[in-house]
């Protein structure tokens, strides 16, 4: 029901239309749901990009409790261990709810389903589908029921900007065009249950594996409402992306790595062996700091599959192969070159076990919340299983609990105006910083950069622009960084190499502690420019 700039949405609206907002709303169904997509439904959620798969413990000799601890030994420290180990045992049952959602996974020839094994995995667990296409092959099954489902009602087009919020309780989300140059006067879409499902921060970084769509949006609206934001100073990036000129940069799937593929250099030697006892099944940490390290030292770096796959290639991984020939590369004849790129992030809403963040009426799911499973470091292909249990989590807590009333009328508009700055070259010198301050390698010096660069863009763009949100998720990842004084899974500082014990520990951070470092780090810049200046004189 529309009266003005009000959407009454009804019951739940769930932002986003990845993986994680789909299964969500499926599992809601028959209760009326209202997804909010940017872009066509499937077609801006990195879940269709995935290529690695779902790790499940579902192979005989495996258990939950094996994958829970490879789990906790691949986040450094700060794994949640009992989400760990609940995630792990929920496993079987999801990936059973996509079967019957229709999902073709692989099967052997007895007709079990089909297990790889991944880096840092200790066993054979990953469900594929045709080698490298899991990501589409769900997300097209998803988007099917989805669109069957008569419950569900699916508002394309529109981009979550800010959360309402009544009474201290999220009473909806305020929208806009998706593709809108300036901000216009937001639609208020009003529910009694808000599940944001919006995805990450990759866009945030030059070079990323994610969508346009992957701005941090999401973290950014409820660290502003108040929420608690978990984590986020830890970025995976993934270690093997096809260095090229092209946004987003084609992964190449760990799984490659997993059937025997190497990392070589411009000389062809392997580097890898000599730095881990796993060696390119290292944690992706690890390797893709080795990547970064041979690049920046002149001796590029490939992966060399002719021998572990050769002419079988195609078949195998038919989307990397593919990504391969467009850019003139034929890997099953030559090295792919490779480069890290930022490609999961670790950190986000701060949730409960059932997906609860800490606003009243506000659940989150997928990349955009922190259930502590990941802890400092994602090990590969546990972001799909970990959106789809508490997708079903959240779908049944919503449904045992009692709704609270319906929204005022008159919840203030967040300030948007049609006259802010376009967002593009915010953007870009954005990522441009978070790449070169916040990247794989990491120092207190340059992260008090970036925290002033932000802080001069922000006041450059305007308090009024659509570049705050984005402005917003950097400054919560950058504060957090500095304020880790340690080395840690996907948090390198070259100041702090070695982990701390004192850190051995989850980060929890608002927006106003997050402010308040940000102010101190720029002041010791200032500081220490000064200090230089009274040297040199």
């Amino acid at each position: 029901m529309a009266q003005g700039n009000i959407v009454d949405a009804g019951d739940v609206l769930i932002v986003g239309a990845g993986l994680a907002g789909l299964f969500t709303a499926l599992k809601l169904a028959p209760r009326p749901v209202t997804v909010l997509a940017g872009a066509p439904i499937g077609d801006g959620a990195s879940s269709a990009w995935a290529q690695g798969g779902i790790a499940a413990a579902i192979e005989a000799g495996d258990t939950a409790e094996s994958h829970a601890a490879d789990t906790i030994a691949a986040g450094a420290g700060t794994v949640d261990e009992e989400a760990a180990l609940s995630i792990a045992r929920e496993a079987a049952l999801r990936i059973d709810d996509l079967l019957r959602l229709g999902v073709p996974f692989d099967r052997d020839i007895e007709g079990k389903l089909a297990v790889g094994r991944e880096a840092a995995h200790s066993h054979r667990r990953i469900v594929h589908v045709k080698g490298d296409q899991a990501g589409k092959a769900i997300m097209q099954a998803l988007v099917a029921a989805v669109r069957a489902c008569p419950s569900i009602t699916v508002m394309e087009g529109l981009s979550a900007c800010e959360l309402a919020i009544e009474n201290g309780r999220a009473a909806g989300i305020f929208a806009r065009p998706a593709h809108a140059a300036a901000a216009q006067q937001p639609l208020l879409i009003k529910a009694r249950a808000v599940v944001l499902a919006s995805g990450g921060v990759g866009q945030l970084f030059a070079v990323t594996t994610n969508p346009r769509e992957a701005r941090g949006e999401g973290i950014a609206m409820a660290a502003r409402a108040g929420a608690v934001i978990a984590d986020p100073e830890f970025v995976q990036f993934h270690p093997t992306a096809i260095a090229s000129t092209r946004d987003p940069a084609p992964l190449v799937t760990e799984a490659l790595r997993g059937e025997g593929a190497t990392l070589i250099n411009k000389a062809g030697t392997r580097f890898m062996a000599a730095i881990h006892e796993d060696a390119e099944l290292a944690p992706r940490d690890i390797v893709a700091r080795a990547i970064f390290r041979e690049i920046a030292a002149g001796r590029g770096a490939f992966l060399d599959a002719r021998a572990a796959l050769g002419d079988r290639f195609a078949e195998a991984f038919p989307t990397v192969h593919a990504n391969c020939l467009a850019l003139g590369i034929d890997p099953a004849r030559e090295p792919i070159p490779v480069a890290p790129a930022a490609h999961y992030h670790m950190g986000g809403i701060h949730v409960d076990a059932h997906g609860r963040s800490t606003i009243e009426g506000l659940w989150a799911c997928g990349e955009v919340a922190c259930t502590g499973m990941h802890g400092a470091n994602r090990l590969a292909s546990n972001s799909l299983l970990e959106a789809i249990v508490f997708g079903a989590r959240i779908a049944s807590d919503i449904e045992g609990s009692v709704p609270g009333a319906r929204a005022g009328r008159d919840i203030a508009p967040p300030a948007l105006t049609t006259h802010s700055h376009a967002t593009a070259p915010f953007m870009q010198q954005l990522r441009q910083t978070m790449t070169i301050y916040a990247g794989v390698e990491r120092n207190g010096h340059g992260l008090a950069h970036a925290l002033a660069e932000i802080k001069r863009l922000e006041r450059a763009a305007g308090p009024a622009s659509l570049f705050g949100n984005s402005a917003t998720a950097a400054k919560l990842i950058v504060a957090a960084a500095y304020a880790r004084e340690e080395s840690r899974g996907g948090h390198y500082r070259t100041d702090f190499a070695e982990p701390r014990a004192a850190w051995c520990h989850r980060s929890f951070i608002t927006l106003k502690e997050a402010a308040r470092i940000c102010d101190a780090a720029t002041e010791s810049l200032g500081a220490s420019g000064a200090e230089e200046e009274q040297v040199t004189a």
